[in-house]
């Protein structure tokens, strides 16, 4: 029983080794999130382990001196497990910055977790906690060289052991000096050959438990939602999900409003992302969301639909959708759309200044990075600007915050819907806060959060923490709001 136990840690350390990256975010795994700890502002990234159980990698940056320690605990985000939190471990300083910290921590199941950050030092102890959704993602196969490798001293070892074998059949009752006889040859080939067939006969049972074990895994790994999409009469869009089959505890029907909606549809006009449109389906039965088109121009859409289940856990459902000229609905409430020039496929984009003129005569800034690389955690910083090149005064939050972004590589690969406070759904986020008592759970003091409704305290700027998960071209959508308009603007960045 204890080999077996050793044999099935080390499958896990191999595909610990060998695995795939996915998240609720489609290519986007890693978790970037800005908050304050207390007095203490910081911005904080999470890489979630490949696989469960898996370590978790830290980071954190304050940009409030006067820090001395930070204790981070890995909690799930619901259920009696969150409310009993293991030992704290300390995050060190791996340099001589002393607003940087590192940590790491186990994920030792599946499911929707939080970290918990607890700021101690001059201005006293500040909490954060951060969700995080944990799953296995994925396993690929063995590289070709280690293959033929371990190949090679697989059959070194077979023949080693039989030659052995034979050796102590032959010789191990002869004198010294003495030549083995006919009789005692022949009992050392009888000998080898038993012991091939038998080392034979292992090898294949051995392969067998080893595929029975990643079968056994696989039905771990992490198999999103599927997502159907047809338009019925009347220009309605149907959205049916489709459970392929991952966790039996996963439902239809225990989504939970992010920012007063359950869906949040980014549809984008394919391949030329010129044309974005942010909607909000509504629930019309399990796993069943309807929408009435707007006006829609004809073309392929790639739609990425955004939801979050009750215990906290976000996913990003993905489909497209072939749709003639649609002539719909007005936009109204928070639905929203933006057009730009197409994207062009030569590894340059068409938006890359860092002032984009929107139809209104407003603009919008980026304050744009020199340089742009990838897996590098930067503050996305953008400003409305009215006609005059001023502030609006008229500024308003779009949903409850200053502004979202919605950050999608050319080709396909990447998407992923970021607010001010990072790539966290604010429902999972208020979760996980309202555990740390009333103070922490003020939500208008989350970056980009204003809920006073007073025109004049909006800023005219907003900040997205991320990180561009792998390199190449990416198109960004930022929307912001001033009186009743929801202006979005694109940009494109080359990311090395």
């Amino acid at each position: 029983m204890q080999r077996l136990k050793s044999l099935r840690w080390l499958t896990c350390l191999l595909l610990l080794i060998s695995a795939l990256p996915a998240s609720a975010h489609v290519g986007s795994p890693d978790v970037y999130a800005e908050g304050e700890a207390g007095p203490y502002k910081v911005f904080v990234v999470i890489r979630p382990p490949l696989v469960i159980p898996g370590v978790a990698e830290i980071e954190v940056r304050s940009s409030t001196p006067g820090i001395d320690n930070i204790t981070i605990t890995p909690m799930l985000l619901t259920g009696d497990a969150s409310k009993h939190p293991p030992v704290a471990d300390n995050m060190t300083k791996p340099s001589k910055d002393a607003q940087f910290f590192t940590g790491h921590l186990w994920i030792m199941a599946t499911g929707s977790w939080q970290v918990r950050f607890v700021a101690n030092g001059s201005q006293g102890q500040g909490v954060l906690s951060i969700p995080v959704p944990a799953t296995a993602t994925g396993t690929r196969k063995m590289q070709r060289g280690m293959g033929l490798m371990l190949v090679l001293l697989g059959v070194i070892l077979v023949l080693g052991m039989v030659g052995i074998i034979g050796a102590a059949a032959r010789d191990a009752q002869l004198p010294p000096g003495k030549t083995a006889p006919p009789a005692s040859r022949r009992r050392a080939y009888v000998a080898m050959t038993v012991a091939l067939v038998i080392l034979v006969v292992g090898v294949i049972l051995g392969n067998k438990w080893w595929n029975a074990e990643a079968t056994d895994y696989a039905s771990y790994i992490y198999k999103p939602l599927q997502m159907n999409a047809t338009v019925q009469p009347d220009n309605v869009l149907d959205l049916k999900m489709v459970d392929p089959g991952w966790l039996r505890a996963r439902k239809l029907d225990d989504f939970v409003p992010d920012h007063n909606h359950l869906m949040h549809l980014y549809a984008i006009r394919w391949p030329a992302m010129d044309v974005v449109y942010h909607l909000h389906p509504d629930q019309v039965g399990s796993g069943d969301f309807h929408l009435a088109l707007p006006t829609m121009p004809a073309g392929t859409y790639k739609l990425y639909a955004d939801v979050v289940h009750a215990n906290g856990f976000p996913e990003t459902l993905v489909t497209s959708i072939t749709l003639p000229y649609t002539h719909g609905r007005e936009l109204v409430g928070d639905d929203a759309e933006g057009t730009a020039t197409s994207v062009k496929w030569n590894g340059e984009g068409t938006q890359t200044s860092a002032s984009y003129k929107l139809p209104d005569g407003y603009t919008m800034v980026w304050k744009r990075p020199a340089t742009l690389t990838a897996k590098t955690p930067e503050d996305f910083t953008f400003a409305l600007l009215d006609a005059q090149g001023q502030p609006p005064k008229d500024m308003g939050l779009y949903m409850g915050m200053i502004g979202h972004a919605a950050f999608v590589k050319t080709d396909g690969t990447v998407f992923a819907h970021i607010h001010p406070s990072g790539t966290v759904s604010m429902a999972a986020l208020m979760m996980a806060q309202s555990q740390n008592g009333p103070s922490a759970n003020d939500m208008k003091d989350m970056p980009g959060m204003d809920m006073s409704g007073a025109a004049e305290s909006t800023p005219n700027t907003v900040s997205f923490p991320y990180g561009f998960p792998t390199p190449g071209n990416y198109r960004i959508f930022v929307q912001m709001k001033h009186a009743n308009v929801v202006e979005t603007a694109t940009f494109d960045a080359s990311v090395q």
